[in-house]
């Protein structure tokens, strides 16, 4: 489980989260929803312990994260996979960029594996790149050029490097926010496999129709702070606090 609790977080004297607690547990879709500005992205990289909060406890298994040595952090850090709004991929082959997050956490003698079976006449493409990339439809462009990929592709490609190396949780900062509908079916299709497969997701969306369609839970981000967090059904269709029953009624704007 990765888990906040009572977490207030600042960029100089901006406050951007206050007081906020919410977890994500091994299969299952945790949305993270709220209108723009309300700090998904902030919550999204506390939880991929890209930074520490200015108060409260950061999770990870049970352990404090933040009470622990850099490389231990370090080691818990590579568990999470984490796809962001732009998926910023390398001039490369879509093989090779998929391949990059597998690479950067394997050891030297996984490295060395790999190449003796380059060598002995494996394709040089690790099965896990392969098997991501036809987890989003993308397994005829191994060797096609990144930087060709349509805006959708690419980002189904991003979302492909961050699976290839089996992530205990996956964090994903607005995915699907400027595709078409048939890539944003794909990617959700992608994020529903990924429970299946026990991946813990975490997903920062502003689209309340995706989180219905895909989250076993819920947190509504207004103001600073979660409003409600619970199972998407009750959330939506029954939820206990006032400002979350306005906001997915379309009454309350930020």
């Amino acid at each position: 489980m990765v888990r906040l609790s009572n977490v207030t977080h600042a960029y100089d004297d901006e406050l951007i989260v206050r007081d906020l607690s919410l977890s994500i547990d091994p299969g299952e879709v945790v949305a993270i929803i709220g209108p723009s500005g309300v700090g998904k992205t902030t919550i999204l990289r506390i939880l991929a312990l890209f930074i520490e909060p200015s108060a409260g406890t950061v999770e990870f298994d049970g352990r404090a994260v933040w009470n622990l040595v850099e490389d231990e952090r370090l080691g818990l850090r590579r568990r999470i996979g984490m796809v962001f709004q732009d998926a910023s991929l390398f001039d490369a082959t879509v093989a090779r960029n998929v391949e990059y997050g597998l690479r950067v956490r394997e050891s030297w003698r996984d490295r060395l594996r790999d190449e003796l079976w380059s060598f002995l006449g494996s394709n040089g493409t690790p099965e896990a790149v392969a098997e991501s990339l036809d987890l989003v439809g993308l397994g005829d462009k191994l060797d096609q050029q990144a930087r060709s990929l349509s805006g959708g592709e690419a980002q189904r490609a991003s979302f492909a490097r961050a699976v290839a190396y089996d992530p205990e949780y996956l964090l994903l900062d607005e995915p699907t926010s400027d595709l078409d509908p048939r890539n944003t079916e794909v990617i959700e299709e992608a994020i529903l496999e990924a429970r299946d497969r026990g991946i813990g997701v975490g997903i920062a969306t502003h689209d309340m129709h995706q989180a219905q369609r895909i989250a076993d839970r819920v947190a509504v981000v207004l103001g600073e702070g979660v409003a409600e967090f619970g199972p998407a059904e009750r959330v939506f269709e029954n939820p206990t606090d006032e400002r979350t029953e306005k906001f997915v009624s379309g009454e309350l704007v930020y």
